[in-house]
């Protein structure tokens, strides 16, 4: 076999596992799109009327140290969470220590219950799940007009971003690790 042939063996070989990883990476991919009605709610976090939002089916890997964005979730009655949390069926007090998991991790309500550890700031604590955070569907009242949720969300309650010790202007889109507890 000749060096050009080996180098170019070589070459594919290092093209093909390059292409693994990155497939590997980007696993999970939006699923579809929604499209906001054209006319809609009004609000700072309502659907944008019109527009399309993408939809996911399934979430990143779980792992000791799972990346995700953690959001503001208001999951008492008449708060932003919408509809009674999808567990239990209630609505819970914002000092609870709740969340909900974006669909994929929500794993059609096997987390459900189950308490799951959250880092940030050096900090970390627990909190239960009790709600999905749906990926697939929003832009109406039981998604309280919001759009589809990130496929990498915990929407987390007052009561865990104020164990994290985070406040003020850092409460929104903060970026934390989970796992099963």
């Amino acid at each position: 076999m000749s060096t050009t042939s080996i180098l170019l063996l070589a070459l594919a070989g290092l093209l093909l596992v390059a292409f693994s990883s990155t497939a590997l990476a980007d696993k999970c991919q939006p699923s579809g799109t929604l499209e906001s009605p054209a006319t809609g709610h009004t609000c700072d976090e309502c659907c944008q009327p019109g527009h399309v939002y993408p939809t996911y089916q399934c979430s990143p890997p779980v792992s000791r140290h799972t990346k995700a964005i953690m959001t503001l979730n208001d999951f008492s009655k008449g708060g932003d969470g919408g509809d009674p949390s999808e567990c239990d069926g209630k609505y819970h007090n914002n000092t609870e220590r709740v969340v909900a998991l974006s669909t994929g991790w929500y794993d059609k309500g096997k987390r459900c219950g189950e308490y799951i550890r959250i880092n940030a700031k050096g900090r970390s604590v627990l909190a239960k799940v009790v709600d999905e955070c749906d990926t697939l569907h929003g832009c109406d009242k039981p998604h309280a007009f919001q759009p589809p949720c990130p496929h990498n969300d915990v929407d987390a309650s007052k009561a865990v971003w104020d164990a994290l010790g985070i406040f003020g202007d850092e409460v929104g889109d903060f970026p934390i690790t989970w796992s099963d507890a």
